[in-house]
């Protein structure tokens, strides 16, 4: 496990934590609570994206960065919401479906502590020429 926390200005503004010490894809959580939800008392639809892109941008960093922090940019990303994100941690997994040395396609699943499946989404993904 290696926790990486407050990295960037969105992960300290948003408090999710991201885990790259799994190089089967990389995990990004966060806690829920009354700062995540919108006007229907459920996770806001662009913080579940949020998880997802970075959980899913961080796998495809796992593929050429053992840290997990070599840069990609997000070319596309589609999210599927399928169920309300209620408080509590939720949490966001990527995994690598196919691609080649620089552009990458990736899978995302954002869960519930439940079990309960709240978004997916694919995502097309670029590595950076050189980390900043």
């Amino acid at each position: 496990m290696t926790l990486i926390h407050g990295e960037t200005g969105t992960q300290s503004l948003i408090g999710y934590v991201l885990d790259v010490g799994d190089r089967a894809g990389a995990v990004c959580w966060l806690d829920l609570d009354d700062r995540h939800l919108n006007r229907q008392g459920i996770l806001h639809g662009g913080l579940a994206a949020t998880l997802l892109d970075s959980a899913m941008g961080a796998t495809g960093s796992l593929t050429v960065d053992a840290t997990g922090r070599h840069p990609f940019t997000t070319l596309a990303l589609t999210v599927n919401y399928l169920a309300p994100g209620h408080p509590g941690r939720v949490t966001a997994t990527g995994r690598v479906t196919g691609g080649g040395r620089a552009t990458l396609f990736i899978e995302g699943a954002l869960r519930h502590e439940d079990g309960t499946l709240i978004a997916t989404a694919t995502g097309v993904f670029r590595k950076t020429r050189a980390a900043p």
